[in-house]
């Protein structure tokens, strides 16, 4: 199947290098729009204090705008903010995009750069390696003046007074819990006795590879300060069936580039020391690395220079370093048989030769684009980069395991001839849903990926699995077992019984491994033990969910568990699925996302910015099938949460706190749903509304409906507010690190209110 969003995201990440540049620091602009202002706020200047109180520190802040820290302190006061608390600098590389995202409309690039702490050139690889960060905040960078302090004035100061009325309703509660408890929650290591046999669990048992629920993406080797990998998640993970984890590397960073490549390899010696002791510890948990090898990474014009030969295809700026050219593939070979020699308890690597990331001359389907590329087939470049990365791993570790992602082969389409060229020592994985066909709300479709709601394995993925069995290859199936796009701000959803069918599904089919998630997806889950126990103990789907079921919440509580994750699997299933809709609507930041008086003119961007674009968050779907099977969802979900109250009232203290965690999970998922389904519907009857030839009636209804949602809105962000004070996973994704923290949505009642007393007045 051809998917028209992923063309479109071909398409953005040449906006990267195209677009106009910054000139003071060389920083992408892309089209450079004025940026939307916000007007719930006395100003740009107490949005900016709000949105960074607690995340940056005062000392950050005053510098950026100019003045002292008593003003900072005296705007935060102002609007009813908690008090400060110190920022913990550990944590600065997990929260950086975060804070990227919430200045993106209120700063210009250098003061964005002061308030970072970090210099252009360090962003710059951020926003293009940090999976691709500069195209999830749409390609451009929103033209904002600079922002200087100024004393604030009569108008400000009682726009501020009216906010902390509203704040210290929710600020004055007691404290929650800190930002990434979860760390540490996590990192807690067991005092059970059978930690000793971890590093012999399933010794047999083919990989089932994860990324950590909370790796760094970028360049997660360089500073072994940021360890995302402790022995308790390494212990948690192994208990739950895992025993692969995979993480993110660019080739050129963790090997030396010799005399062909100088430039290469700075600070691999790190790398390569930090690396050898994750791979030492997960060995001890029965757990291997694997490295993700998305090769070779694009150059700029300036690395060809002197360089013959090399030059591909041109992307924008860049080109590709031509893989017809032995230097370059030599350099390949060379660099992971370093790696993989230096390295030897290194699990393996798994390949993408055709995604996002412009690598080769037919990475994005035009080799005809380079003199040399021109003359050999598509197939043949392809299976010639997988050739000569196997080449590499197996020349340092002949035992090593290489896996081959057909992801985006042929633009997602039949790739039998890319398969059969393959060397016979690698595992070809498939995403297992792709091609499924579904019908959501009457709209017929197939399913891309992603997809927990559509149960797979789907025909591409059979197809090419057969055909890589007849070549001699092992097979993989690639699956989301905890959550995916459709909602990834909760650590894992509980459709259990779309889990266990969907494995259950893939033992049919042979599978010499699992890889069970993306950068999302990667907690300790009971989706994972269902997958580890449909997988190695081949057990019934009763008496797996039952077991499920027992040990969480006890044995009365199995019936009543057994029935709410049947409702909310149910209920799953009306998610109106579409690539669209996976990475451009609002369900990652469900209650927090803003709603806008007048249409913003901004596009929806890949989990980033929802904005208010309901034509890019529907996809396939009519308004009205969107937001009707949004509700269907929702109310569904409701079903579920229903009898969560029954399990707590027939469970035992022993199982009370997991219980009550589970049910947080839960109640946040229904949260987003819900919110999704209003504002969507907000946005349809605020457009309607802009028409100035409305009866009167027709006026009122309208405004009496936007009134509805807007209320209703407020719920939503204040019943999330509670949960994310209790359970500080949610919200949090690794490679988009905190969708919201707490202040955003009480900035998203701000927001209603303020449209409820100013601009939709009756």
């Amino acid at each position: 199947m051809k998917r028209i969003f992923f063309c479109c995201l071909l398409s953005l990440s040449t906006l990267f290098t195209e677009k106009i540049f910054c000139q003071t620091d060389n920083l992408p602009v892309g089209a450079y729009p004025d940026a939307i202002p916000v007007t719930h706020f006395p100003d740009r200047l107490h949005a900016f204090v709000w949105r960074n109180w607690n995340l940056v520190s005062p000392d950050a802040m005053s510098e950026t705008i100019g003045c002292k820290n008593s003003d900072i302190l005296k705007i935060a006061a102002s609007m009813g903010l908690p008090s400060y608390v110190p920022v913990d600098g550990v944590f600065k590389k997990r929260i950086y995009i975060t804070v990227i995202r919430r200045n993106w409309h209120l700063l210009p690039y250098d003061q964005l750069l002061k308030l970072l702490g970090m210099n252009a050139s360090a962003l710059s690889v951020a926003l293009k390696e940090d999976d691709f960060l500069f195209i999830k905040l749409g390609s451009l960078k929103p033209k904002v003046a600079e922002l200087r302090y100024a004393a604030p004035g009569p108008k400000a100061i009682a726009r501020a007074a009216v906010i902390k009325k509203i704040a210290e309703k929710y600020f004055q509660q007691p404290a929650g819990v800190p930002r990434f408890k979860f760390i540490d929650d996590l990192s807690l290591v067991s005092l059970d006795d059978s930690i000793a046999n971890l590093s012999a669990r399933d010794a047999n048992a083919g990989p089932r590879i994860v990324y950590s629920y909370f790796g760094i993406f970028g360049d997660p080797l360089s500073d072994a300060s940021q360890n995302p990998y402790p022995d308790g998640l390494l212990e948690k993970l192994s208990r739950s069936g895992v025993n692969g984890i995979w993480m993110h590397t660019v080739l050129n960073q963790i090997a030396p580039g010799g005399k062909d490549f100088p430039e290469f390899g700075a600070g691999y010696e790190t790398r390569i020391n930090n690396l050898k002791k994750i791979v030492e510890r997960a060995a001890k948990y029965g757990i291997g690395i694997y490295l993700y090898m998305n090769e070779p990474r694009a150059m700029p014009a300036s690395f060809f220079t002197n360089r013959m030969g090399m030059q591909g295809t041109k992307e924008g700026d860049f080109y590709a370093m031509c893989t017809c050219n032995d230097t370059v593939t030599n350099w390949m070979r060379a660099s992971l048989a370093f790696v993989f020699k230096n390295v030897p308890g290194l699990a393996g690597v798994f390949t993408i030769t055709a995604s996002e990331n412009f690598t080769s001359c037919a990475s994005h389907g035009h080799p005809e684009l380079c003199p040399r590329c021109s003359r050999r087939s598509y197939a043949d470049i392809i299976a010639g980069v997988n050739r000569v990365i196997e080449e590499g791993v197996h020349t340092g570790n002949p035992n090593a395991k290489v896996i081959v992602w057909d992801w985006g082969w042929h633009n997602h389409g039949l790739a039998q001839d890319v398969i059969t060229a393959l060397p016979k020592s690698v595992y070809l994985m498939s995403v297992s849903e792709w091609a499924k066909p579904i019908s959501r709300g009457g709209v017929d479709s197939k399913v891309g990926e992603y997809s927990l709601s559509a149960v797979g394995p789907g025909p591409r993925a059979i197809q090419h699995w057969a055909w890589a069995k007849q070549a001699g290859l092992r097979t993989f199936a690639k699956v989301q077992v905890n959550n995916s796009w459709e909602l990834s701000a909760v650590p894992w959803l509980p459709v259990f019984d779309l889990v266990q069918q969907h494995i259950s599904a893939l033992s049919n089919y042979d599978m010499d491994g699992l890889m069970l998630s993306w950068s999302l997806g990667g907690y300790p889950s009971p989706n994972m033990e269902i997958a580890d126990l449909c997988l190695h103990h081949n057990t019934g789907e009763k008496n797996v969910l039952d077991s499920i079921a027992s040990e969480r919440y006890g044995v009365a509580a199995v019936p009543a568990a057994r029935k709410a994750w049947t409702a909310f699997s149910k209920a799953f299933e009306a998610y109106p699925y579409s690539g669209s809709t996976l990475y451009t609507a609002p369900q990652q930041y469900g209650p927090s996302n803003l709603l806008y008086e007048k249409a913003t003119g901004y596009k929806a961007t890949m989990v980033g910015f929802p904005y208010d674009d309901l034509t890019s968050w529907r996809g396939i779907y009519p308004d009205s099938i969107f937001i009707r099977q949004f509700n269907l969802v929702a109310k569904g979900w409701l079903k579920g949460l229903e009898y969560f109250r029954q399990i707590k009232n027939i469970t035992d203290d022993l199982h009370r706190q997991t219980v009550l965690s589970d049910e947080r999970v839960a109640s946040a998922a229904y949260l987003h749903f819900a919110s999704v389904a209003n504002q969507a519907q907000f946005v349809v009857y605020r457009d309607s509304l802009a028409n100035k030839n409305l009866t009167p009636e027709v006026r009122k209804i309208l405004q009496k409906n936007i009134h509805r949602i807007l209320r209703n809105e407020i719920t939503l962000a204040s019943e999330l507010f509670r949960i994310c004070r209790e359970d500080s996973r949610i919200g949090y994704e690794a490679s988009n690190q905190y969708y919201y923290v707490e202040q955003d949505l009480i900035e998203k009642i701000l927001n209603c209110d303020f449209l409820l007393d100013v601009v939709f007045i009756n």
